[in-house]
């Protein structure tokens, strides 16, 4: 099955690849000529240049990984991506090399070809697996030993995905909960897999049932059927688990984390910086006195409202807000806001729509506490609520809270009055925090921030 995966990833590379070079080629006729090209044929060192920039870029971006469960918007972005860098370095390499014919032309020709091929090849090339479904000598015969929960789940993969070609045979177990399925027990592999001409096995069986996994193998081998194994503490490894090496030992790490690399981080605080000194330079310099003097006329308080919240490493902090509430003195309880809740103040309500009470967190930002994109920081008794909704809510401070997130975007943003739902949305919104804790990349990070810019011009960011 691993093997089959690769055989598709070098297919799709090698295509690429030859695309690649064939839009190099074709924009290199079209701007000037192939007589000119072979002239300059240093131009041949920048298309080597641009082979390996591909196949290096495609791998940083993951843009063959999970290939056949991504939607094209998300192939759309990586496309992008990599043809940016190859521009990128069309143009240092022109600039360098003082060439000047192939210039402009040459890479808008290029850029275009190599976007509408790299698209087609995806659309054929899916199309095409795709149809190898439904013939028995483009795909293999799989059974899965287990009908437990992982079993079951592996099913339901494999079954909405025939372009990864193979054909579901059903499963050997010993109990008989879904016995359209279950083909036999296991005591009976062999016979199932002359039967049923199995090519291939998945052993999704509980790890109180190792036991059998020699004798199965053993069958395996003597009917020349490739095994592969997934391991029952799969249900506790997220989708972005680690294997390393310890010593001789393989460990898995549960979950990746590539904020745990000092370089990475150390780009990520360049990155709020940056953008915090920018952000207060040119809003919070002119927003601060009007939101002050608007402030006065509304209601009665501060400016601006400081909030003890969780952050990294679950430590408390002062979070600064524009002041959005009619002042309480009592103390702080949770209490979710409804629509024209009686505590928001009416320059707040517009404050809070466009998330503007948010920019004095650049100052958070400046002193480290925060940063420009991350999970957003509960306040204390929020976060105690949410402790008893969600187990693993605690592994967003492995992470500096911040002023946007991958959850804001989309719209999970704010509690709501119903329990049951506003748990449902909590527990969401906790999950896409620990997608970004576990596929954290500074273009995720760009991406977030503009995509959040666009949110607050819609007036979209569906804050009460």
């Amino acid at each position: 099955m691993i093997a089959n995966r690769k055989s598709i990833y070098y297919l799709r590379l090698f295509l690429d690849l030859i695309l690649l070079n064939g839009a190099f080629i074709i924009s290199a006729a079209a701007s000037q000529s192939l007589s000119i090209l072979v002239e300059r044929n240093y131009m041949f060192i920048l298309l080597a240049v641009l082979n390996f920039l591909w196949y290096f870029v495609s791998n940083v971006v993951n843009f063959y990984d999970d290939f056949q469960t991504r939607i094209y918007s998300f192939q759309f972005v990586n496309i992008v991506k990599s043809i940016l860098v190859q521009v990128l370095m069309s143009v240092l390499f022109i600039f360098f090399a003082k060439e000047d014919l192939f210039t402009r032309n040459f890479i808008i020709f290029y850029s275009l070809l190599l976007f509408l091929f790299i698209s087609a090849r995806i659309i054929i090339i899916r199309n095409i697996l795709t149809g190898f479904g439904g013939q028995r000598k483009n795909i293999w015969n799989l059974l899965i030993i287990g009908s437990g929960e992982i079993g079951r789940g592996f099913y339901q993969m494999m079954n909405e995905h025939k372009e990864f070609g193979y054909n579901l045979a059903g499963f050997a177990d010993d109990t008989d909960t879904e016995p359209e399925k279950v083909l036999g027990k296991i005591s009976s592999l062999e016979k199932i897999i002359s039967k049923y001409e199995i090519d291939e096995v998945v052993i999704a069986l509980p790890i109180y049932a190792s036991d059998q996994l020699d004798e199965i193998i053993n069958i395996c081998n003597r009917q020349a059927v490739r095994v592969n194994i997934i391991p029952d503490y799969f249900r506790f490894v997220s989708k972005k688990f680690q294997v390393n090496m310890l010593g001789d030992f393989p460990v898995i790490r549960v979950r990746s984390e590539p904020l745990a690399e000092a370089h990475w981080r150390f780009i990520k605080r360049l990155f709020d910086l940056g953008f915090s000194f920018s952000a207060m330079l040119l809003i919070l310099s002119w927003l601060y006195p009007l939101i002050f003097i608007l402030n006065k006329f509304s209601s009665k308080g501060p400016t601006v409202f400081k909030q003890d919240r969780v952050g990294i490493n679950n430590i408390v902090f002062k979070c600064y807000k524009f002041r959005t509430m009619h002042v309480s003195k009592g103390k702080e309880i949770y209490q979710p806001l409804t629509e024209n809740d009686p505590r928001v103040t009416s320059i707040g309500r517009f404050l809070r729509k466009t998330n503007l009470d948010e920019i004095p967190q650049f100052l958070n930002v400046l002193k480290g506490e925060m940063s420009v994109v991350g999970p957003r920081p509960h306040p204390l008794p929020f976060n105690e609520v949410y402790e008893k909704m969600v187990d693993e809510i605690k592994i967003r401070s492995w992470v500096k809270p911040g002023l946007t997130g991958w959850a804001q975007v989309h719209g999970l943003r704010g509690d709501v009055a119903d329990y049951d739902e506003n748990k449902a949305r909590t527990k969401m919104r906790i999950e896409y925090d620990l997608w970004y804790i576990e596929n954290w990349s500074f273009w995720l990070d760009v991406q977030i921030v503009l995509l959040t810019a666009w949110h607050m011009i819609k007036g979209e960011t569906r804050g009460l």
